[in-house]
């Protein structure tokens, strides 16, 4: 929930940025409902752009909910489903999230699941429990390369500049690649949780680490290209 009309000139800024450079990197913004059409305008094309979250019906009497549809009418190429902030604060389900992704494949966008454990899950040691019960209910079958990514995000580490150790991560990532099976052996796994320029590129040299879901780094164009510089230098 940040962004007003004046932060359209930072995307465009960025976005003419990120075709400036070789070689090229993906790249996706999710800015807030408000701003989502416009954003699909100033950035011409030079970066994707996507939703925040989604209802899983097409329409209704919901008032204040957005369909992956509308998003889709909007110019959006993805949504975020099951985001961590979802989950704590909205009581998101497993059952819900996975409705959600079903919902964004329906209107043609890609599902970014989330997925992560709390500080008391990790302490607990349960930190492969909660991901892998994440990822079998929130993950509906079908899922691909091509409707589906999933986002592994620490809800310890959101926020708080506390980031865990190359080999959390890494072992992570590995225990939701091993969870994907041979399906989803080219589905993208994003790490999110305290992303910053300092240690992007670290992090995005790890195995099975395919990209980042970019939190507070990304509300800094200058922050936010340093990131993006460290996923091309990883291309």
């Amino acid at each position: 929930m940040n962004g007003l009309g004046g932060s359209l000139a930072e995307i465009a800024v960025v976005s003419r940025w990120v075709v400036s450079r070789s070689p090229p990197a993906d790249v996706l913004i999710c800015p807030p409902a408000t701003l989502l059409a416009r954003a699909v305008i100033v950035a011409e094309g030079r970066i994707a752009v996507g939703g925040q979250d989604c209802h899983p019906l097409q329409s209704g009497a919901f008032t204040g909910d957005i369909s992956a549809e509308m998003l889709k009418d909007a110019g959006a190429s993805s949504v975020i489903v099951g985001h961590s902030e979802r989950r704590q604060y909205h009581g998101e389900t497993n059952l819900l999230v996975a409705a959600k992704a079903r919902a964004a494949w329906r209107a043609g966008l890609l599902a970014i699941v989330c997925v992560g454990e709390t500080e008391a899950e990790r302490e607990a040691g349960q930190a492969h429990k909660i991901v892998t019960a994440q990822l079998a209910g929130s993950v509906p079958e079908g899922a691909t390369a091509a409707n589906t990514a999933i986002a592994y995000e620490p809800v310890w580490a959101i926020g708080t500049g506390r980031t865990p150790t190359q080999d959390d991560i890494a072992e992570i990532h590995a225990l939701i690649r091993d969870r994907l099976g041979a399906g989803g052996a080219r589905i993208r796994i994003l790490y999110g949780g305290s992303v910053k320029p300092d240690n992007a590129a670290l992090i995005l040299r790890l195995p099975n680490v395919d990209g980042a879901l970019v939190g507070g780094a990304s509300l800094k164009p200058g922050d936010f290209q340093t990131i993006v510089a460290a996923a091309r230098s990883r291309a």
